[in-house]
């Protein structure tokens, strides 16, 4: 007997959404905070280690309910066969850039390609709506995250370290903001 291996798809998000986003794992396990060095590589930067802990931002799937249907939006599912498995949320931002305003990939389907192939769609998105780029903001206790947007041709273009004070003045999280240029050139 073969086994074949699942075909992955993305697709507008449905009425299925919700059901997706209540039935998936965010969550990310932090170890430590990275100290930000412009222009140095994501390897290079001081990592402050803490007590490994959990850490989950929580998604409302009514947040970008609107987004599905603009013209200056999107909300894209990935899917492993029929298993919704991530999803992205793409707008166009108000300085002129797509602004990816979440990326997320349910837990037991990490480590699959699944986050590459649906920053493929943004880009694709982004020159489709002639936009010169495409920006988005992770933390800095989200390493995994960090990598990954360096390894796609991103860079790190700002930190804010005040942004979560108010939800927590002792916090050392830190907000990241990343770029990647676009070309002119459309296919498809």
């Amino acid at each position: 007997m073969t086994m074949s291996t699942p075909t992955l798809s993305i697709r507008v998000a449905d009425e299925c959404f919700e059901d997706y986003i209540l039935n998936s794992e965010f969550t990310f396990m932090v170890s430590g905070y990275a100290q930000v060095q412009l222009g140095k590589p994501v390897a290079q930067w001081r990592i402050d280690p803490v007590e490994p802990y959990l850490k989950n931002y929580g998604i409302d799937s009514e947040e970008f309910c609107n987004y599905r249907d603009a013209a200056d939006s999107t909300v894209l599912v990935a899917w492993l066969d029929e298993e919704p498995v991530g999803h992205i949320v793409i707008s166009k931002h108000w300085n002129g850039f797509a602004h990816i305003d979440e990326l997320a990939v349910d837990a037991t389907a990490r480590r699959n390609g699944i986050a590459r192939k649906l920053l493929d769609v943004a880009q694709f998105w982004g020159r489709k709506h002639h936009l010169p780029g495409i920006m988005l903001e992770t933390q800095n206790n989200n390493l995994a995250a960090c990598k990954l947007y360096e390894g796609y041709g991103f860079v790190a273009g700002g930190v804010d370290y005040l942004r979560y004070r108010a939800i927590d003045p002792t916090t050392e999280e830190a907000a990241i903001f990343w770029y990647l240029m676009l070309g002119d050139e459309v296919t498809g």
